[in-house]
């Protein structure tokens, strides 16, 4: 399961260059996630590395549909 940025990101550049697969990038209006590249850092770290660096918590691991 991929994480997501919730709207409320301040695009403070900190999660981008913490993951391992490029996933992050810039959106129209704040930072997102390509879900297809996104693997939750597996095989790079133990969690996703993008969660604990965000200031205001709006990176979370998307739920099933």
């Amino acid at each position: 399961m991929p994480v997501i940025i919730e709207s409320d990101c301040i695009n403070c550049d900190m999660c981008e260059p913490e993951c391992p697969n490029e996933a992050i990038f810039m959106g129209p209006k704040h930072y997102q996630v390509n879900i297809d590249k996104c693997t939750e850092c597996e095989g790079f770290y133990a969690q996703p590395a993008c969660i604990p660096v965000c200031p205001i918590e709006c990176i979370v691991l998307a739920t099933p549909q």
